[in-house]
């Protein structure tokens, strides 16, 4: 298991965290099986896997609390390792790649309204006594929603990317880059945070700092939107991440194309992009049941 998740990291270019979630899968697999069986999971015995030892596992994966998401990410982690098996020592197990997985409803993005992002970055913008620190706030946040950026591609960017330009080359998952245009209110954001920051790093240093010069946490801008949120009575799904997917659903609502789309917010499958379409059509029928005098007769 070791060298197939060294292969991981290295051939496939995963991320620590991703290769570290293979692993506790794997391993919580294997465990079982040692379990299932009363002696240990090596190499021949799991080459002989059957598809009751494959039920079994998923069932007691679901007994145990796994949401039917959680249990196909660990499926795909267990054929992921049973493929490597069989490629790298001919250990074949025709019941792992036969194994399907259970069907999960897809899980609407739930964006923000255009608004509701106002109000949340000037309520952000205000909660801070502390100029440079209020300031950095609504930088990253814009941002977030302004550049459709994870809030890890946020903090991973580096003094040496200031002053921002027309557009910043952003690493994300998988180590895939892209090119992401930056708009003139997020620069302005972000150069009005430099000129406060006390603090003046080195140009491999994190563009956002914390209150001691380190970098920043995402607990802390996490919780500055929970605070804001709580203010606004926003529900709890207004979190950093939302604003990213209040910005793909946005330009979809004012007629920007999904392969654009997928390129700004650097989705590997045009597939992962679509969902923006369920959140179009969710808010068209909700916009139709209040707005249609049928609709309207029909509801009361």
């Amino acid at each position: 298991m070791t060298d197939w998740l060294a292969q991981l990291e290295a051939v496939r270019g995963l991320s620590p965290k991703t290769v570290e979630a293979y692993r506790r899968d794997v391993s919580g697999y294997l465990g079982f099986l040692a379990l299932h069986w009363g002696g240990p999971a090596g190499r021949t015995a799991i080459a002989a896997v059957t598809t009751a030892d494959m039920r079994a596992w998923m069932a007691h994966e679901r007994a145990r609390g796994l949401s039917a998401r959680s249990l196909a990410r660990g499926l795909s982690a267990v054929k992921s390792f049973h493929a490597w098996l069989a490629e790298a020592e001919g250990l074949i197990a025709p019941a792992v790649t036969a194994t399907r997985g259970p069907k999960a409803k897809p899980r609407l993005p739930r964006p923000v309204a255009p608004e509701a992002a106002r109000d949340l970055m000037a309520t952000i913008e205000a909660q801070s006594l502390e100029p440079w620190v209020a300031a950095r706030d609504l930088a990253v946040v814009t941002l977030l929603y302004g550049c459709g950026l994870r809030i890890s591609e946020a903090l991973g960017l580096t003094q040496g990317d200031a002053p921002l330009t027309e557009s910043v080359r952003i690493r994300g998952k998988g180590g895939r880059e892209r090119m992401v245009p930056v708009l003139p209110i997020a620069r302005e954001a972000v150069e009005h945070y430099r000129a406060l920051c006390p603090y003046g790093p080195g140009p491999g240093a994190p563009l956002f700092l914390g209150v001691r010069g380190g970098p920043l946490n995402p607990r802390v801008v996490q919780k500055a939107m929970q605070s804001a949120r709580m203010q606004l009575g926003l529900p709890a799904t207004a979190t950093p991440h939302a604003l990213r997917h209040s910005f793909a659903t946005h330009l979809l609502e004012r007629g920007g194309d999904l392969r654009t789309i997928q390129e700004l917010l650097g989705h590997a499958s045009l597939a992962t992009t679509q969902v923006y379409t369920g959140v179009d059509q969710v808010r068209l029928m909700e916009v139709y049941a209040a707005a249609h005098p049928k609709a309207r007769r029909e509801g009361a």
